[in-house]
């Protein structure tokens, strides 16, 4: 049986509180990653879907969904934040935030200290 890249990231999401230092930051690592290669995969899904919409109703689609955009933003640009804000009402990348603040409350994060 194939895991999907949702059932990770729950699953990565459910370790990670009894999880403590490098091995936290490495389930938020692998988290992470399958958080981004699953927005790219909604955002190819999204690009197709409304590849054929006029800028303008892009636009008034990104405004709609509470990511609002500007004239100076090309049609792949609104795109993507139409993908963000759908992305970001899925069970993987809420468990993903969830995940990563409460890693930060503990002082865990994969940005790199100075």
């Amino acid at each position: 049986m194939m895991m999907t890249t949702t059932q990770r990231i729950l699953d990565l999401a459910a370790a990670a509180p009894a999880s403590l230092g490098e091995d936290l930051v490495l389930l938020l690592s692998e988290a992470n990653e399958l958080y981004q290669q699953g927005l790219q995969d909604l955002h190819r899904s999204v690009a197709a879907r409304l590849g054929g919409l006029a800028t303008a109703e892009l636009m008034f689609a990104a405004d709609t969904a509470g990511m609002p955009c500007d004239a100076s933003q090309d049609r792949d640009e609104v795109i993507l934040l139409l993908a963000l804000a759908e992305w970001e009402m899925t069970p993987a990348a809420m468990a993903y935030a969830e995940m990563a603040e409460d890693a930060a409350r503990r002082g865990v994060c994969l940005i790199p200290e100075d």
